[in-house]
């Protein structure tokens, strides 16, 4: 367990995405998924208010429902983190002190509880100013509604802004910052972010840490990307210098007995500032690959062979 930047929490070097729920995971599979991550020793359950509004039929809040289903039946409450977010919502859109704290409630009641551990806001409002919306998540936290506050997709600048904000006013920091941040895509997470959040000693746990699917393995040319159904966001990625990534993933994950997926979330897990990757499964027999960074490490000479063919990747695919 690492401790999730200055906060009083612990978690597992994997956090479960749980953007599948309740999209390519019926709720069944949802409740193996959520099962089998815990039983593995996870504990960390990542959501939003806004899963799985692109899935035909779906209106946001599909996975906090089923989350709180999950919940409701297991005797687990208190071995769980549960992070949500708040801004994508159409009911609940921006940063606006009236969204965050609509949003908030409605949150809690699809997730069937009195607090959310981690609240973050998903993506920067740029027509809010950071005061409103940091002054209204520190208000949440005195109420006892959330635990502690995430930021999610924000530019340097503005992550600035809101530390300079928190710090000015006596209110506690953000404890962790999801960037996109990946093997085939490290910037601009390393050039900008990983300094103010290392400096602020908030935890990093970077989204889309399989790439969408192609740091899995499975994926061997453009070609096999757009026949797959995630190819909306996944094909961003297919280029020839992110194949050769998946190469060395691949070689690197014959040498170590281990499956490719275990090579490339390790990778993420020590790179700076990160405490832990985020990833999603459809079915439960994918979470052994991912977990496994529980008790995978990588090698000196692995990680400059991955950091050396990743460097390759050109920054306007990122």
């Amino acid at each position: 367990m690492t401790r999730l930047g200055n906060s009083d929490l612990n978690v597992f070097p994997l956090a479960l995405g749980a953007n599948t729920l309740g999209w390519t995971a019926d709720e069944a599979t949802s409740f193996a998924i959520l099962d089998a991550f815990v039983e593995a020793g996870g504990n960390l359950i990542d959501t939003a208010d806004n899963y799985s509004i692109w899935a035909e039929g779906n209106v946001g809040g599909e996975s906090e429902i089923i989350i709180g289903r999950w919940l409701a039946s297991r005797d687990l409450r208190d071995d769980v983190l549960i992070a949500t977010k708040v801004s994508r919502h159409p009911d609940f859109l921006g940063l606006g002190r009236a969204s965050i704290s609509g949003g908030v409630e409605e949150s809690l009641r699809r997730l069937g509880v009195d607090r959310i551990d981690v609240y973050y806001a998903h993506y920067d409002d740029p027509a809010t100013p950071v005061e409103e919306s940091a002054a209204t998540f520190h208000e949440l936290q005195q109420q006892g509604k959330i635990g502690h506050v995430g930021l999610s997709n924000y530019t340097a600048k503005r992550l600035e802004e809101w530390i300079s904000v928190a710090r000015a006013h006596g209110w506690e920091l953000p404890v962790a910052f999801q960037p996109h941040y990946n093997l085939v895509h490290r910037q601009p997470y390393e050039r900008e972010l990983a300094p103010i959040v290392q400096a602020a000693q908030i935890g990093v746990v970077p989204y889309f840490g399989l790439a969408s699917g192609l740091l899995s393995g499975k994926y061997g040319s453009a070609e096999e990307v757009n026949r797959s159904d995630r190819r909306v966001f996944t094909e961003k990625y297919s280029s020839p210098e992110s194949f050769a990534v998946v190469d060395v993933l691949h070689e690197i994950a014959r040498e170590q007995n281990v499956a490719v997926p275990t090579v490339a979330l390790a990778w993420l897990r020590d790179a700076p500032g990160v405490v832990a990757p985020l990833a999603s499964v459809r079915t439960a027999d994918q979470l052994p690959a991912l977990t496994a960074i529980g008790r995978f490490s990588l090698d000196a000479d692995s990680r400059a062979r991955l950091d050396s063919v990743s460097s390759r990747v050109p920054e306007e695919q990122l």
